[in-house]
């Protein structure tokens, strides 16, 4: 038996321990987000958050999340209350076939969650394992810097306690 906790919730699977994250969310939990891109870490469409890092879920053991939380597109925000990233790859046009977004979205939000005014250089370096084969790096850059931008100006906003 396998303990996961995915998106706050806590499951407990039935499954080999060798078996990938992916399959695990996919088939298991039914949280379709990730994507089966290469299988090899190469492409990044199956990145999720794991702890507080983005991991190619397609590579990552079951058995090697450990107590760590799992985060999800499927965890961040909803159709009608998107998370501040989510609303600016919206804002953006983001997506085009959208098969690297959830993957794209999950990268960055990793890196907004522990540096919410990154810059454009550091989004550039920080997306780098990801691909995206329709060629939205551009939108994908500019809502990511849209996002950044917002949550600094959040974090700038709030009064000393």
């Amino acid at each position: 038996m396998i303990t996961l906790s995915v998106n706050d919730v806590e499951h407990v699977l039935d499954i080999d321990p060798s078996m990938p994250l992916l399959y695990a969310l996919r088939n298991h939990l039914q949280l379709n987000g990730a994507k089966y891109g290469c299988g090899l870490g190469q492409c990044g469409a199956c990145t999720v958050i794991v702890g507080d890092q983005p991991v190619f879920s397609c590579l990552m053991p079951v058995s090697a999340v450990g107590l760590k939380p799992v985060r999800t597109i499927e965890g961040l925000g909803t159709e009608d209350q998107p998370s501040p990233l989510q609303q600016a790859f919206i804002d953006k046009q983001a997506a085009q076939c959208g098969y690297c977004i959830a993957g794209m979205v999950m990268r960055a939000q990793a890196l907004l969650d522990q540096r919410p005014g990154a810059t454009e250089d550091e989004i550039r370096a920080h997306l780098q394992p990801n691909l995206c084969r329709c060629g939205t790096h551009m939108r994908i850059v500019a809502a990511i810097v849209q996002a950044s931008q917002a949550l600094d100006g959040k974090q700038a906003t709030k009064a000393p306690a």
